[in-house]
């Protein structure tokens, strides 16, 4: 697997909770009715009968609840766990499927208190062009996180200025995410392309700590972030997003996931599209590949030739801070192999960009000095025509 923070959290918690997220090519069944008298909404995935999984939320609380258990022929039997969890305490629900696509049956808790259940299978309509910016994208993906959102509202939190720009920053309330909009510094149709970007962004952020609190549900999960703007100028938007999470893991874990935008298309700039240090034309590689682009030739280019390459300009630029360590256990910041899949943003002095250790080592990720000039940058133009600080 490409290291993790080679993508999003979003990317990434979609892999770690692949189990229970909606493909295609699979047969995930989205079922929705009551538990008792509370509305439900239900995600089974059935591909292996022996080992069901699925997730559900009542809609007065939007949290996600797993299940996992046996389908035999049409009785399904589910533990409302993770498939690993061995409490023998936790409640259980038996179901029947019928002839015309219902489920019904009873949750009964470890107490012996029963509820009477009753599923249908639904199928939801994607979101039309008036939908909020990402739900589109998350209904393809998952059309029960799809439905959550939509049952969703954002809250109006604080209003900032910034470099110029005045920003309304939106939270929703159940998860905690918040981001920003920006309400002034550019015209009506850039401020339109970057501020569907800032919430598709959000939304997604919100799928994550989902995601996360499920997986993390059997020792109880985290999801904390924290947002900051980097740069807002004529030319780019940059901000970075920091998350601190614990998703079942053996460990907590955390990291910067940035957010940079090109002003003039509204569209998200990878690193290529700014600065390149190969032979020939800069590519633009995205992890679905898309372009034609493919992980081995990215990840032998940021290996073979930026990593080298950034070491040596860091070193130029900052000497004192690129030594090489005394001790094995101190911060080696000349290991080309901590740069090869950099976090990045801007920044008013140059590209920041953040190294990636080792878990023993991590306390060494996020030094504030790793910036490169603007000078050097230009110096070494990627593949987007940008207007970057001086």
């Amino acid at each position: 697997m490409p290291p993790k923070r080679l993508f999003s959290h979003v990317a990434f918690l979609a892999a770690l909770m692949a189990p229970f997220i909606g493909h295609a090519a699979e047969p995930v069944h989205l079922l929705t009715g009551t538990l008792g008298k509370s509305p439900v909404v239900v995600e089974l995935n059935l591909t292996s009968p022996d080992s069901i999984s699925g997730r559900y939320f009542y809609e007065k609380y939007h949290k996600d609840l797993p299940l996992s258990g046996r389908l035999t022929g049409q009785d399904l039997t589910l533990t409302e766990g993770l498939s690993y969890d061995d409490n023998p305490q936790l409640p259980t629900l038996h179901l029947h499927k019928s002839a015309d696509s219902t489920w019904s049956g009873e949750w009964t808790s470890a107490k012996g208190m029963s509820y009477k259940v009753q599923l249908v299978e639904k199928q939801i309509a994607a979101p039309d062009q008036s939908a909020e910016p990402g739900w589109q994208d998350i209904y393809r993906q998952s059309a029960y996180d799809y439905l959550r959102l939509s049952q969703l509202k954002l809250k109006a939190d604080k209003k900032q200025t910034f470099m110029g720009h005045d920003l309304q920053w939106w939270t929703e309330p159940e998860s905690g995410i918040s981001l920003f909009e920006i309400t002034s510094g550019y015209s009506r149709e850039q401020a339109a392309r970057i501020n569907q970007q800032l919430r598709s962004r959000l939304w997604h952020e919100v799928v994550s700590y989902h995601e996360c609190l499920l997986g993390g549900s059997r020792m109880g999960g985290d999801f904390n972030q924290s947002v900051s703007p980097e740069l807002l100028t004529p030319g780019v938007v940059s901000l970075n997003i920091y998350t601190s999470y614990n998703c079942g893991g053996a460990h907590p874990d955390f990291g910067d996931s940035p957010l940079n935008l090109d002003v003039a298309t509204g569209k998200e700039l990878t690193l290529e599209d700014v600065l390149w240090v190969g032979k020939g034309k800069p590519f633009h590689y995205e992890r679905d590949e898309k372009n034609g682009v493919s992980f081995e030739t990215y990840s032998s280019y940021r290996g073979k030739t930026f990593a080298p390459w950034l070491v040596s300009e860091l070193q130029a630029a900052h000497p004192d801070e690129m030594k090489k360590p005394d001790a094995e256990d101190d911060c080696d910041y000349t290991d080309a192999s901590v740069w090869e899949f950099s976090s990045w943003h801007f920044t008013e002095k140059g590209l920041y960009l953040g190294p990636y250790f080792a878990r023993v080592m991590r306390a060494c990720e996020g030094p504030d000095w790793s910036v490169v000039p603007y000078s050097v940058i230009k110096a070494h133009p990627g593949g987007v025509k940008l207007q970057l600080p001086d």
